[in-house]
């Protein structure tokens, strides 16, 4: 079988480029051809695919090197059309046809939340963003009515996508995977990062300069648990929350780390990850804090909330509401033994959803729509 993957990074450190290496990984270990339309891909599997190199590297702002990309691919595709078994794209990545496409993110239903960007920057920059996701929720009808199957990350997509009209039988949901190795259960002392020591401690891990991500909500509750500290990892600059958390008078308890690439390890000195996020098509940092053993609070507009039972963790109907948020983290915050518990299940939970076993759902798919196809 010979597969064209279209993907802007083919790597283990970016959500989409995670999911389409794992896959390559798959379809390699299975002996099939591989050629990967790319601009970025690991040292590690390059050598073991057929890498057709898209540079945009230039060219101003995010939009215009996706144009590029999009026409760059299209144009290799139509030239070599005919030595290709399946296409599989990602989104909106490209002009061409793709057989099979993966859906991480529908920009249809961002466009109407009502947290989106332009909406609270009257600016270039809200005008920008404005137009990148409209342009995107313009072509993705087309773009997914033309795949012959649809793989939606998490039950969510798959709702989203019936909004828009696509046939549920065109749909196959496949979550996103986690490293049950990297992210496992631990012990890490606090004082690495300056956190206190012998005081119950959530985390929150996220982009933190925008609202989506919904770490206004979880200060507001935070002030109704008096005992309860705060971690905060996400880039610092540009954030508002930095002065909310000191205007609620939460300095001494709110602890902004910046950015972090030792989440892994981090996650191990904390008791629980509270993440209940406005708008996630799935939210890595929710499976992986099941693999770490974390119990997790979250609501049902992040994705891979459909993964966290009762057992493991507590999902809210309604991320805004302030008031059920602070009971949440409370009632974690003052029963160790609960969250003991709720982290045997969540690690059994995430056990079941590695990253192999997801690339082998994928590609056991792929195979099974060029059988049918022969």
């Amino acid at each position: 079988m010979k597969l064209a993957i279209i993907t802007h990074k083919l790597n283990q450190r970016d959500g989409q480029g995670r999911v389409n290496y794992e896959l390559v990984t798959e379809a390699i270990n299975r002996n099939h051809q591989v050629y990967v339309l790319a601009t970025e891909i690991d040292p590690i599997i390059k050598t073991k695919v057929s890498w057709i190199e898209i540079p945009v590297k230039g060219f101003p702002t995010e939009f215009i090197r996706n144009l590029v990309f999009s026409q760059r691919t299209s144009e290799w595709l139509e030239k070599n059309r005919s030595v290709i078994d399946l296409v599989i794209a990602n989104g909106t990545i490209t002009k061409a046809k793709a057989e099979v496409n993966i859906v991480h993110f529908i920009h249809n239903s961002w466009l109407r939340s009502p947290y989106h960007i332009f909406r609270s920057r009257k600016d270039l920059y809200g005008l920008y963003q404005w137009f990148y996701t409209a342009s995107n929720a313009s072509w993705e009808q087309t773009t997914f009515n033309q795949a012959e199957a649809l793989i939606a990350i998490s039950q969510k997509i798959a709702t989203e996508l019936e909004g828009m009209n696509i046939h549920r039988d065109k749909i196959k949901v496949i979550p996103n995977g986690t490293d049950i190795t990297e992210f496992c259960p631990g012990l890490q002392p606090r004082q690495q990062w300056d956190l206190p020591e012998n005081v119950p401690l959530a985390l929150f891990a996220g982009d933190i300069r925008f609202s989506r991500k919904n770490l206004d909500t979880v200060l507001k509750a935070l002030c109704q648990v008096p005992d309860l500290h705060l971690a905060v990892a996400g880039i610092t600059e540009g954030s508002p929350y930095l002065k909310m958390a000191e205007s609620l008078g939460l300095s001494n308890r709110v602890h902004f780390l910046g950015l972090r690439q030792d989440v892994p390890q981090l996650m191990k000195a904390v008791d629980f990850l509270v993440f209940p996020s406005r708008y996630e098509p799935f939210g890595l940092v929710v499976i992986e804090a099941l693999a770490t053993g974390l119990p997790v609070i979250t609501a049902t507009t992040t994705g891979a909330s459909s993964l966290v039972t009762p057992l493991a963790g507590i999902v809210l109907s309604d991320p805004d509401d302030v008031s059920g948020l602070a009971t949440a983290m409370g009632k974690l915050a003052d029963h160790p033994q609960l969250r003991v518990s709720m982290g045997e299940a969540a690690r059994a939970i995430a056990e079941k959803h590695t990253w192999s076993q997801m690339a082998q759902t994928y590609v056991d798919l792929l195979e099974n729509i060029i059988t049918a196809k022969s």
